[in-house]
């Protein structure tokens, strides 16, 4: 049963999903908290204007035609993890800068990258997720990865940077990580 979406206005509070990653993971890719479309379908990702996937598939050469459990199982085999910096925020509406500061809630990314001692690179998809990742994780850690700078948004509300630029940054950027 899909569950309904709140209207503009409404406060709703969002809780993020668990990460996509194989136990070998070198990369992982991490937003902020998924948006309404992605909370009706339950899958990372999910409105169609968004250019993650595209990127995914352009970059690994997979095909249009997989569906998402396909793609995410090509994730894993290619040693990229996604997940998001927030485990859960009030939010009024899908868009990141409508979360209400004092509602963040950071995963645990100790435990995540203990579990995930091969992660060599974290890669933000925005400003929002580096921002946050600054405040509410870094001040934890001991030691890290490498923390990229952020990418531009795959969202499609983020009209900055047109489609074709995004997956021309993202794809150098993750190639030269992944070599």
């Amino acid at each position: 049963m899909l569950k309904s979406v709140p209207k503009e206005s409404e406060k709703m509070l969002v809780r993020g999903f668990d990460p996509i990653t194989g136990k070998d993971a070198r990369i992982v890719i991490l937003g902020t908290l998924p948006g309404d479309r992605s909370l009706e379908v339950q899958q990372y990702y999910a409105d169609p204007g968004n250019a993650l996937w595209p990127i995914v598939q352009q970059l690994f050469g997979i095909d249009r035609k997989l569906n998402c459990d396909e793609i995410k199982q090509c994730l894993i085999e290619n040693r990229i993890a996604i997940w998001d910096v927030l485990e859960q925020a009030e939010r009024n509406g899908s868009q990141d800068n409508k979360i209400i500061p004092k509602t963040k809630k950071a995963n645990d990314f100790l435990r995540f990258f203990a579990a995930h001692p091969s992660i060599t690179d974290v890669f933000f998809n925005g400003k929002l997720p580096k921002k946050y990742f600054d405040k509410l994780v870094t001040p934890k850690l001991k030691d890290s990865p490498r923390l990229n700078a952020p990418l531009p948004s795959t969202s499609g509300a983020n009209t900055h940077c047109k489609r074709e630029k995004k997956v021309e940054l993202w794809t150098v950027q993750l190639l030269k990580a992944l070599a």
